[in-house]
């Protein structure tokens, strides 16, 4: 089955570019292709992962990331942008993207970035996934959580730290696939975040791996 997405961004020939890309490689559909968020939000199909652009006319691509998981729960949002600057980086993540490229990301590690978030990854260009890090380490609240994570939840959160996807943690646990998913939707809900960049960012700030 092809993986499904769908391209926010108002550079034309960059738009068009990534939707041939997308739409020649076996594998990927390119479902939809917009210049703004509220086109996108027209008439956007289910997608599984979203291409969004920052800097658009109209809504901005971190403004639109709560009001696209609201309409599409379980679409995976990658950021496309130039901007590499800690604040963009910062708010993207708080507000719940699954990953943040930059565009002058070759076309083939574009291709593996999209199924690494299907997987259940965090695709991020290597001097963006350090400052992350580093951004949530200073700025983070220290107030610890209240929450009490089981066992089997702090393996879990550990793994994802590491770097593991989805499946990767299934293999090494020896559980299935949904029991990974149904694992960490009760840890995003104790520790009250969206995404995996925002678990991993309180489980280093937090000090709870």
């Amino acid at each position: 089955m092809s993986i499904r997405i769908v391209i926010i961004e108002d550079h034309d020939d960059f738009r068009e570019g990534l939707h041939h890309l997308l739409q020649a490689t076996e594998g990927f559909q390119c479902l939809g292709r917009y210049p703004s968020v509220e086109e996108a939000m027209k008439r956007m199909p289910e997608p599984d992962v979203v291409l969004l652009d920052i800097h658009l006319p109209g809504k901005s691509g971190i403004e639109a990331i709560p009001e696209i998981k609201a309409h599409h729960p379980g679409v995976q949002i990658i950021m496309l942008t130039v901007f590499e600057d800690d604040r963009n980086i910062f708010n993207s993540i708080l507000a719940g993207a699954n990953g943040y490229l930059l565009k002058k990301t070759p076309p083939a590690k574009l291709l593996l970035a999209v199924e690494e978030a299907v997987a259940g990854g965090m695709p991020m260009t290597p001097v963006v996934a350090r400052q992350a890090i580093d951004l949530f380490k200073r700025f983070v609240p220290t107030e610890r959580t209240t929450a009490v994570l089981t066992q089997r939840e702090s393996q879990i959160l550990q793994l994802l730290v590491e770097g593991l996807n989805y499946m990767m943690i299934a293999e090494k646990l020896f559980i299935s696939l949904d029991t990974v998913r149904n694992h960490i939707r009760h840890i995003y809900e104790k520790l009250q975040v969206h995404s995996k960049a925002q678990a991993v960012a309180v489980a280093v700030k937090q000090g709870l791996v």
